[in-house]
């Protein structure tokens, strides 16, 4: 078994998860060789043309990662994951932290088509399309942004690509709205963390208000200028937002998130053209580190 691929324990655990062959058209490859070429990848950085002739046809590992990209198949995987884990108790939801990370997206990320990609035999476009496709432009190149949401046990529970210039506040309800976990004996998917923490860029009238109305305790520093403005404003400027130096401790957990998936060279740098496939290339690093012990 090679370095970074799926034990027979990680395997055991994704294989009932994954999607049957066709009745139509020849069969998949093995799925199993298939999903460690891709992590290869992922993992190194390397172009897709350059993979080890041990997980076959790189055209085919490509394929089959740009078409679960596109169709939610990695989605659908994750999801899965996601209710294993909360079946088993292994997601902390004492604290759940947002936070962002920039990645520099290398000069062959640039270039995309402008007509809109079209699912293989299909007219609907890929459900993570984004017509700007998650690029920024900043005085250091093209850059995007991973808005996430990681629980206690630094791993990421839901997430979002933008362009890298996009602010944090914005990004905190649509993340938020993503962090859906369901359960497998029936009954609602969990929504709402025990407690949220985040940062001061987190930090709006707005994003208090929307965690308020669901109920959801939370732990986010006011900046000086948010302060002083709701004290000029005296009476009509609200009550002072709590803050607790020991919760905000445990913020560091996501960036400790952050990091183990930035230990993926695909990740710190993006190299693909399409959002929804760097997407992809998050949500399979994500549901890697859920398959770990």
């Amino acid at each position: 078994m090679g370095r970074g691929n799926l034990t027979s324990e990680e395997w055991a655990r994704l294989k009932p998860h994954l999607p049957k062959s066709r009745q139509r058209g020849g069969r998949w490859e093995s799925h199993r060789r298939v999903i460690n070429g891709i992590l290869f990848r992922q993992r190194t950085g390397m172009p897709w043309r350059d993979l080890p002739a041990r997980f076959g046809k790189w055209k085919t590992v490509y394929e089959r990662h740009r078409r679960w990209s596109a169709d939610g198949t990695w989605d659908r995987l994750y999801a899965a994951v996601l209710a294993d884990a909360d079946a088993s108790g292994r997601i902390d939801w004492s604290m759940v932290s947002v936070d962002s990370t920039s990645c520099r997206a290398h000069q062959h990320a640039a270039g995309a088509r402008k007509e809109p990609p079209r699912l293989p035999g299909k007219r609907r476009t890929p459900r993570q399309h984004r017509a700007d496709e998650g690029l920024g432009r900043s005085r250091g190149g093209p850059t995007c942004k991973i808005h996430l949401a990681g629980e206690g046990g630094r791993r990421p529970l839901a997430l979002l690509i933008t362009p890298g210039q996009w602010g944090d506040a914005p990004q905190l309800i649509p993340v938020m709205e993503r962090v859906r976990v369901a359960r497998l004996d029936g009954g609602r998917p969990r929504t709402r963390p025990d407690h949220l923490g985040g940062d001061k860029a987190h930090s709006s009238r707005r994003n208090r208000r929307y965690l308020r109305r669901r109920q959801i305790k939370h732990t986010i520093p006011e900046p000086k200028n948010q302060r002083a403005n709701r004290q000029r404003r005296g009476s009509k400027g609200g009550r002072p937002a709590g803050f607790n130096k020991t919760i905000y401790k445990r913020r560091n957990e996501v960036e400790r998130t952050i990091n183990a998936l930035k230990n993926f060279r695909a990740v710190a740098t993006r190299f693909d053209k399409r959002a929804y496939v760097f997407y992809g290339t998050v949500i399979l690093v994500s549901i890697r580190l859920w398959l770990r012990s």
